[in-house]
């Protein structure tokens, strides 16, 4: 890969995608929070908002194992951007409704679940592409600079849907998104993503396709012990992820400013982690980053569970360190997954797990409120944390994890 013709202009190449990925990534972070702001105003029910994060997750895992089939058949990046124009048009027509006044919320609630569709499709098509257009060695500095674009958007993005949405409305706040993922599809026109070269071409069916690419996963069982952690360090962030800011406004006793102030927080976290692993590029092994970072991830929030409620200014500093330690183990994570699996079943691979790996995390979504009113919001951070910490040194007397980049499936 590394002498590849198609590899020496790969850093021109990326800036182009990144330029595009950038408006999108930024305007789906801005219409996102503004449909949960425009929810909560309009109805005050957390069930509603519940429902809304169901409706964006739900296409994602059921149509994950099966889109995988087809990123694999299918050109990247024309998938790429069809996902993108799909989106675009889920968003213009939710713009549209919302111009005539006619949302309903079980209407709102379809719209986001077939916006939802286009993501099924785009972000595993893109994690695979990753590996015909970079260089090995430079998988883990893309991984970073993603990272940086994901925490750019979080940062930015409530602070601008909130002014779009109150200034402008809901219609102009998803014709930005419409503009976003038009520059993202527009932006790919201009980039040559080499195919995948297969031993042969598949006459068999989805099923089939799809049984192969769980069986890829199966036999490797390093990624596999992996995966699974993966899977239950989703099934407990996401309640924290979810509660975030009842431990300001309950635990704290803050306010509606302490509670983005922490948001803001999290995403420079994220964007010095990011900015971390593009610069730093470490050689270390991949394995030993995620072991770090779950660990530090699952010490942090335990730290922030035992804090006594008048140290709120602790809790905002170590709020920077849990988006620190979250890059070190998702970057290396997807960068072992580009270099452990042959690049013609990596959309199988990305779309399955990813479909696996959501669940459970949103049953931990539906569940966060009622946990955390049954135990105490500080003591979520707490038994979570201890669990992350836990699986992190796990990790470490796992033989198959810790030999995983000695060779590749």
């Amino acid at each position: 890969m590394e002498t590849s013709m198609g590899m020496n202009n790969w850093k021109s190449k990326f800036a182009v995608i990144w330029t595009g990925q950038l408006f999108s990534i930024l305007s789906s972070y801005i219409a996102q929070f503004s449909v949960v702001l425009w929810i909560g105003m309009e109805t005050g029910s957390a069930t509603a908002l519940a429902y809304a994060a169901i409706a964006g997750l739900l296409p994602q895992i059921l149509l994950g194992p099966f889109a995988g089939v087809f990123i694999d058949r299918w050109s990247r990046k024309w998938t790429m951007i069809g996902a993108d124009l799909f989106v675009a048009f889920c968003s213009a027509v939710i713009a549209f409704c919302f111009y005539l006044n006619v949302v309903e919320m079980w209407s709102l609630y379809i719209l986001l679940m077939f916006r939802s569709v286009g993501s099924a499709f785009h972000a595993p098509a893109m994690k695979s592409a990753i590996p015909l257009l970079a260089p090995q060695s430079a998988l883990v500095r893309v991984a970073g600079i993603n990272e940086i674009i994901q925490s750019i958007s979080m940062i930015c993005g409530p602070i601008l849907g909130a002014v779009f949405l109150l200034n402008f409305g809901m219609s102009t706040v998803m014709l930005l998104d419409v503009l976003g993922a038009l520059i993202a599809s527009t932006s790919l026109l201009f980039v040559s993503i080499p195919s995948v070269v297969k031993a042969s071409k598949s006459t068999k069916s989805v099923l089939y396709d799809m049984k192969e690419g769980a069986l890829v996963i199966w036999r490797n069982r390093g990624m596999r012990w992996l995966m699974l952690s993966e899977v239950v360090v989703n099934f407990f962030v996401m309640p924290i992820v979810a509660v975030m800011p009842l431990m300001t406004l309950q635990y704290f006793k803050g306010s509606a400013y302490q509670v983005s102030l922490v948001e803001g927080v999290y995403g420079i976290g994220l964007l010095i982690g990011g900015v971390l692993l593009s610069i730093w590029n470490p050689k270390i092994r991949k394995s030993t980053l995620i072991i770090c970072g779950l660990f530090g991830l699952g010490i942090v929030l335990a730290v922030c569970g035992v804090l006594p409620s008048t140290y709120f200014t602790v809790f905002v500093v170590l709020t920077i360190f849990q988006g620190l330690a979250v890059p070190l183990f998702t970057g290396p994570f997807t960068v072992l997954i580009q270099t452990q699996f042959k690049s013609e079943y990596l959309g199988r691979v990305f779309a399955l797990f990813g479909s696996v790996s959501q669940l459970p995390a949103m049953i931990g979504l539906l569940f966060a409120g009622f946990i955390a009113d049954d135990i105490g919001v500080e003591k979520l951070f707490l038994f979570g944390g201890l669990v992350l910490a836990i699986i992190g040194i796990g990790l470490i007397f796992i033989p198959s994890v810790q030999q995983l980049e000695q060779k590749a499936s």
